[in-house]
């Protein structure tokens, strides 16, 4: 499975959202860091939408996420954008 695949089910499982991509942004920054992981994917963004957030701050929200992928992170994940929302919020994609 692959990293990109292994995040969404997390996010999916955890969070539960209306709506959720997961990017691989790695070919944007080849050459960028050395790859600790054996694969290609170290860039990821993160687009979510999920009633997990409402009421949480900006903050806690990429707290959570955060806190989730950690093992990804730890494991060669060299960045992680994350664009998070509640349902009726706003969004940039």
């Amino acid at each position: 499975m692959s990293l990109r695949q292994s995040i969404e089910n997390k996010l999916k499982e955890t969070f539960l959202p209306v709506r959720l991509n997961v990017i691989d942004e790695s070919h944007l920054h080849a050459g960028h860091q050395p790859d600790m992981t054996g694969t290609d994917e170290t860039h990821m963004r993160v687009q979510i939408v999920s009633e997990s957030f409402s009421g949480k701050s900006r903050v806690d929200r990429h707290r959570a996420i955060n806190a989730l992928l950690k093992p990804e992170l730890d494991a060669g994940l060299h960045a992680l954008a994350i664009d998070v929302a509640a349902p009726g919020e706003a969004t940039r994609f």
